[in-house]
């Protein structure tokens, strides 16, 4: 059984020459640390300074603002805290949203406990936040703005530019989580006036276990770990050279790449939510235009999410129900009720996430599969009634 992989939102498999880079690298003897004081370490310096060049041109910033971490989490958690405590004896009162990522959320809820003030503010039926609210929300105790660039759950995107001439103006750090955007979609940080990104590189076709995160020069952030002196003293640890190699390798691709990625998956998501509309009483979540263009989020009525993801599964179709960073949890997505959704239709949600090699025959087989499972599951349910 061939599969099929529609889970790209969890994950993209490594681009080919990425792999190619990889094993190029691993072949030249590429086992030396940067900060050994010999050829072998100067040669694995040059190495990790190339690659932070290509992670900086892909967003638009200078090289040295490029902080390697260990993937979207890292670099979250360590924008947030290392903002929050710098910035401590100036105020603790943190603007977010209440449809952040789990590492948001949880980062968030540890510094309240720490004494912080945080205001959450509520998005439309879209998933967009109004930057209206952002501004009204901004006191003289405000030391950062937290919004993500677009949602891993429906896909939409938010209005970080406008957010962040707000935070300018009124002198508050702003930070946006882009891990699920970044090599996606195009990202300036200087138009989007962001002080702090947080990118990773297995969702643009690099290695898991490797992220980045830009902090603008200038921006007051204290480490997030301590040790020696790698990153210019911004965190510590030996690099991790192959994951590093990798990154900048998918992020060389993704920007020259990104316009034919973007109009393939966009093709795909058009053509899947024109499918969907053969099945009844199936709702598609967040906002029309505003999205990333290979992300569907639907939600179909009278059955569960994972049952239906399960069939899916037993057919060789991988797709998820939600962020895998909350896959197994029985509760509705956070970000489904923050949208109005009710709880019941919320369990019963599909996310579909295309890459650069999934195709419309693909997309076909899935839907007669799908069809089957909620026919199946549909019967079952004491609340469908046939039409």
């Amino acid at each position: 059984m061939d599969m099929i992989y529609f889970d790209n939102i969890s994950a993209t498999q490594l681009h080919s020459k990425v792999k190619e880079a990889l094993i190029d690298y691993i072949q030249k003897d590429g086992f030396g640390n940067p900060l050994s004081q010999h050829r072998i370490g100067d040669s694995a310096s040059e190495a990790l300074e190339e690659a932070r060049t290509k992670v900086a041109g892909l967003i638009n910033a200078r090289a040295p603002e490029i902080v390697f971490t260990s993937g979207g989490t890292e670099s979250i958690n360590h924008a947030i805290k290392g903002v929050a405590f710098a910035r401590a004896k100036k105020g603790k009162h943190i603007i977010s949203t209440n449809i952040e990522h789990q590492s948001v959320a949880r980062t968030l809820r540890t510094l309240m406990r720490m004494g912080y003030q945080v205001t959450l503010i509520p998005v439309d039926k879209y998933g967009l936040v109004d930057p209206a609210a952002v501004e009204k929300a901004i006191t003289d105790q405000t030391i950062l703005i937290t919004v993500m660039h677009a949602n891993n759950e429906i896909g939409t995107v938010e209005p970080i530019a406008e957010i962040g001439r707000i935070a300018k103006a009124r002198n508050v750090i702003f930070h946006s989580d882009a891990v699920v955007s970044c090599g996606n979609i195009p990202i300036d940080v200087d138009e989007l006036g962001v002080d702090l990104l947080s990118i990773a590189a297995n969702q643009f076709y690099g290695p898991s276990g490797v992220g980045a995160l830009y902090i603008r020069t200038k921006t007051p952030i204290f480490p997030f770990v301590d040790g020696g002196t790698q990153e210019n003293g911004r965190r510590a640890g030996t690099p991790n050279m192959l994951g590093i190699i990798g990154m900048g390798k998918a992020a060389e691709l993704a920007h020259v790449e990104m316009p034919q990625r973007m109009e393939h998956v966009l093709r795909l998501r058009r053509y899947l939510i024109k499918r969907l509309g053969e099945i009844d009483e199936i709702t598609i979540n967040g906002h029309p235009e505003k999205c990333l263009p290979g992300l569907v989020s639907f939600s179909v009525a009278y059955i569960e999410g994972e049952s239906m993801m399960i069939m899916l599964d037993e057919e060789g179709i991988c797709v998820s129900t939600r962020s895998a960073c909350a896959s197994g949890s029985l509760r509705a997505s956070h970000v489904l009720i923050a949208i109005g959704t009710d709880y019941a239709l919320a369990q019963g949600t599909l996310v579909f996430a295309f890459g650069m090699d999934n195709t419309i025959e693909q997309i076909d087989r899935a839907v007669e599969v799908l069809k089957k499972s909620i026919a199946f599951l549909r019967n079952m349910s004491p609340l469908y009634k046939k039409k």
